[in-house]
C-alpha cells in the first residue's frame, strides 16, 4: 500500500536530469538526495539534499545508500561495480539493475546482447586499430561511424569516416576501445520512452529527434511517419525492455530507414533529452514514471495531451562565460511555450543549457509547430 509522505530516492547525479527529477518528485511526497562531484549542481535548489562526491568513489555511493530507501542514477558515468556494493552489500535496492548499466555503457557489449535477442540493429564490429577499420569499410562500404565503446554521449566519442583518408584522423579523435558501425541511410530518427515497472510495462507515444552535428536539437511528437511505422518502433522498444534488468525509463533512440525499417541505435538506463517533451505534453511526465518505476509504485498514464515540439537551448558562445540568457521575453509572451532553464553557471560552445516546449492544438500541424518553436529558439542568446 503506497502511503505519504513517501519514501526516499537516492540519485547519483545532480545535473538538468537530477533537477527534473526533483520537480517531479515533490508533489508526489518523494524525498530526493542527490550526489554530484559539483558543489551546488543544478540539481540542487530543487532536491532535498546533495551530497559532494566523485562518481569514482565508493564512499560516495555508501554516504547516499545510507539514506535513501532506493538509488537510481542519471548519468551513465557511474561506477557499476560501486552500484552492486550498494545492492549486494548496503541491501538498498537499485534501479535499473547495474547489470543494465555495466550492458549498456559498453555500446559494443550493448549491441551484441541486442543482437542476440533479436532486437534489430546495423552491422557492427570491434576495431583495434587503422586496418581493422579498413577491412570493416571493405564488408560494410563507406561511410562507416566510428563509436568509443565506453565514454560518449551527446554525439561525443563519434566519428564519421567516409574514405580511407578519413580513418587515422578518425581514431585520434575518439578515445578507443573504438566499434564501428555500418552508416545508416535513415529517413528520420525516431526514440521511445519505454516503462519498467513492477510488473508493468509501458512506453510513451513515439518521437521524433531532429540531431545537428550529432547533438539533439528538436523532438517533435507525434513522430511526422506513418502508424505502422510508429508501432513498429514501440514494438522494437518493449522487446529491448526484454533485454534490461531493474525498473525506470529507459531512452530507446531508433533509426527508420527509407524502406520503414527499425533499427535500434542506442540505448539510455535513465530519462532522456527525447523525452522531456513529456512534461507538458503527456498525462504523466518521463521523470514522475522513472520516480514510480524505481519505486515499484503503479505507473501513471502516458497519454499524449496534444501536439508538441521541444527545442534545445545550446552554448553559442566561443569562450566560456557565465550563462545569462537573453531573449526570455519571446518564451514568456508565446502562447503555450514553456522555458526549462537548467540553472548551470556556465555556458561554452554547444553546452546544454536547457529547452522550451511549445504545445499545439488537438489538431496542430507538427511542422509548422516545429518552425513556430525554432523561430522562438532564435531569440534566445547568451550575451556577457
Amino acid at each position: 500500500m503506497t502511503t505519504l509522505p513517501g519514501p526516499t530516492v537516492g540519485v547519483v547525479g545532480a545535473g538538468q536530469l537530477g533537477r527534473m527529477l526533483g520537480e517531479a518528485a515533490a508533489p508526489m511526497g518523494v524525498d530526493l538526495v542527490a550526489a554530484d562531484p559539483t558543489p551546488d549542481a543544478p540539481a540542487a535548489p530543487v532536491v532535498t539534499d546533495q551530497l559532494v562526491g566523485e562518481f569514482d568513489d565508493r564512499e560516495t555511493y555508501r554516504r547516499l545508500a545510507e539514506r535513501v530507501d532506493v538509488l537510481t542514477y542519471e548519468i551513465e558515468l557511474v561506477d557499476p561495480d560501486h552500484l552492486e556494493f550498494v545492492a549486494e552489500e548496503m541491501d538498498t535496492p537499485v534501479h535499473p539493475h547495474p547489470s543494465t548499466l555495466r550492458m549498456i555503457a559498453d555500446k559494443l557489449v550493448q549491441k551484441r546482447r541486442l543482437q542476440e535477442a533479436g532486437v534489430p540493429v546495423p552491422r557492427f564490429r570491434a576495431v583495434g586499430g587503422i586496418q581493422d577499420v579498413v577491412d570493416a569499410a571493405e564488408e560494410f562500404g563507406y561511410p562507416l561511424m566510428l563509436k568509443a565503446r565506453v565514454g560518449g554521449y551527446d554525439g561525443r566519442g563519434n566519428a564519421a569516416i567516409y574514405d580511407r583518408h578519413d580513418v587515422e584522423a578518425a581514431l585520434e579523435v575518439v578515445d578507443g576501445p573504438w566499434m564501428v558501425e555500418e552508416f545508416v541511410d535513415y529517413e528520420r530518427e525516431l526514440a521511445v520512452m519505454a516503462c519498467q515497472g513492477d510488473g508493468e510495462v509501458d512506453t510513451f507515444p513515439v518521437t521524433e529527434t531532429i540531431h545537428e552535428e550529432e547533438i539533439l536539437r528538436e523532438t517533435v511528437s507525434p513522430a511526422r511517419t506513418d502508424d505502422t511505422t510508429r508501432e513498429r518502433a514501440r514494438e522494437v522498444a518493449v522487446d529491448v525492455l526484454d533485454v534490461l534488468d531493474g525498473r525506470g525509463v529507459f531512452g530507446v533512440e531508433l533509426f527508420e530507414t527509407a524502406d520503414g525499417e527499425i533499427l535500434l541505435n542506442e540505448i539510455a538506463p535513465r530519462p532522456h533529452n527525447s523525452g522531456h517533451w513529456t512534461i507538458e505534453g503527456c498525462e504523466t511526465s518521463q521523470f514522475e514514471q522513472h520516480l514510480r518505476g524505481v519505486l515499484g509504485w503503479p505507473l501513471g498514464s502516458t497519454e499524449r495531451r496534444s501536439p508538441t515540439v521541444t527545442a534545445n537551448i545550446l552554448g553559442d558562445v566561443e569562450k566560456r562565460q557565465p550563462a545569462t540568457l537573453a531573449g526570455v521575453d519571446a518564451v514568456l509572451s508565446t502562447d503555450g511555450c514553456k522555458m526549462h532553464f537548467y540553472g548551470k553557471d556556465e555556458v561554452y560552445n554547444l553546452r546544454k543549457c536547457g529547452h522550451i516546449t511549445q504545445i499545439g492544438r488537438l489538431d496542430a500541424d507538427t511542422t509548422e509547430l516545429l518552425e513556430a518553436t525554432r523561430d522562438v529558439r532564435e531569440e534566445l542568446t547568451f550575451t556577457e
